[in-house]
């Protein structure tokens, strides 16, 4: 089965009108995507209020891939906001408690940062992160290519395997160590496929200080081909699996959700249809 979804929701003009309430996007997203990425939890850890609000407010078969707390994944700066890790991680597992009855939890997201390599330390790390989070389905995702450098592609799979964990397959720039290449293998019956777009200047912009960035780094519109490309790797992923998750990350420039249905559209799914603007029965017609 093959899911397709994006990255947030509050983002994608196309699928909702202007005078959509912030508050109500999730409700008329969900209209158009059965799954979607789940991005406040990196930076916050959620209150079971807002993640029942959000798990109330979409419909059954709908599925959260939530982003792991930044503390858990080592992009925390400065010292945790929690007395101890066991802490983080406990409140982690109990937010994603509404999602989980529901039945909405597809995978938490443990992207790790572009510095964090294939060494013992972080393979530990790993592992570690894997014992304080059960029974949660949990997918990694690596930005440093050294976990698939000849000596330690097979390795790391085979690891990822061992621990029933979900492989984040990627297509996203080739500029540097800082990045990882497109390896398609599921290690589970759910794999997950994040199109981060192809802006190679843009994802090596470093000035994290300066917040135009985002804007730069996830700015590229998929071609036609490029799409097609993609769909070839969705085909053999769902024959490594069972259940692949395809989210498009690409909307710095708000390309990822006619890119998704674009997407779609080559499996013959359909997901919905754009909000249109009414006409205001009393504005003058245009010549």
């Amino acid at each position: 089965m093959i899911h397709v979804g994006l990255t947030g929701w509050g983002d994608h003009p196309s699928l909702y009108n202007e005078k959509t309430a912030a508050n109500k996007k999730l409700i008329d997203y969900s209209k158009h995507f059965p799954i979607v990425e789940l991005d406040s939890t990196f930076y916050a850890i959620q209150s079971d209020k807002m993640m029942r609000k959000w798990t109330e407010e979409t419909p059954d078969g709908f599925q959260f891939i939530v982003k792991a707390y930044q503390g858990i994944t080592g992009h925390q700066r400065g010292k945790l906001p929690y007395e101890s890790e066991e802490e983080m991680f406990s409140l982690f597992k109990l937010s994603m408690t509404a999602f989980s009855e529901a039945g909405k939890l597809a995978m938490v997201l443990v992207q790790f940062p572009p510095w964090f390599d294939c060494q013992k330390e972080n393979v530990d790390r790993i592992r570690y992160v894997h014992e304080q989070l059960p029974p949660l389905p949990i997918a990694v995702e690596f930005r440093n290519q050294s976990w698939y450098s000849p000596a330690f592609r097979q390795k790391t799979l085979d690891f990822l395997q061992s621990l029933n964990i979900i492989h984040a397959v990627c297509d996203e720039p080739q500029v540097g160590d800082g990045s990882a290449p497109l390896v398609p293998v599921a290690t589970d019956s759910k794999v997950l496929l994040r199109l981060h777009g192809r802006n190679g200047s843009g994802w090596v912009n470093t000035e994290r200080d300066n917040k135009a960035w985002r804007k730069v780094r996830y700015l590229y519109d998929y071609n036609e081909k490029e799409l097609e490309e993609m769909g070839e790797i969705v085909n053999s992923l769902q024959q490594q699996a069972q259940e692949v998750f395809v989210i498009f990350n690409n909307n710095s420039g708000q390309h990822a959700a006619k890119n998704a249905k674009q997407f779609a559209g080559l499996f013959n799914i359909e997901y919905g249809q754009p909000i249109t603007k009414q006409m205001d029965l009393f504005e003058e017609e245009s010549n």
